[in-house]
């Protein structure tokens, strides 16, 4: 079973580049504050590189404007998220957060099983919006869709 809205957001530690690789939990990640979490089954990847992460470095100060922090995951190294991030010119604040063990996302009942793909397990494309470490509102996509869980949608949710 998926998280649903109403439940709190589980217990786990994420990776970032800062100065080195850098941990979080995700407790300090979303407690005391409104977050936006998506993610992606893969850095690089076709639509996650060019629809899905774009979408939200071009509404980032949408999100911003309404106090809320942008954060993207995938099940990838740190060191990926973080060149990935520079590839595609991510403003600073907009975190890329690596669950390179599935951790989290197995935790969130999102992961997908990608091995036709020759990937492995991977996390499924969604979006949480999420206050004060529970989540109000997931948007978790259909396999091979790309509708719910973009920036536009997320942003039109939240008015």
């Amino acid at each position: 079973m998926s998280i649903q809205p109403g439940e709190r957001v589980p217990e786990a530690v994420l990776q970032y580049i800062h100065d080195g690789v850098q941990k979080v939990d995700t407790i300090t990640l979303f407690d005391g504050n409104k977050t936006v979490l998506f993610a992606v089954p893969g850095a690089f990847t076709p639509t996650c590189s060019e629809r899905h992460l774009p979408g939200f470095v071009e509404h980032f100060d949408e999100f911003r404007k309404r106090g809320i922090r942008v954060a993207c995951m995938a099940m990838n190294d740190p060191f990926v998220m973080d060149a990935w991030g520079e590839s595609q010119h991510v403003p600073e604040g907009l975190r890329m957060l690596s669950d390179g063990n599935g951790d989290f996302t197995r935790a969130l009942g999102l992961q997908m099983d990608a091995s036709s793909f020759g990937m492995g397990t991977r996390s499924k494309r969604f979006a949480l919006y999420v206050e004060d470490g529970i989540v109000k509102q997931a948007f978790v996509e259909a396999p091979g869709e790309y509708r719910v869980s973009a920036a536009e949608n997320v942003l039109a949710s939240l008015d």
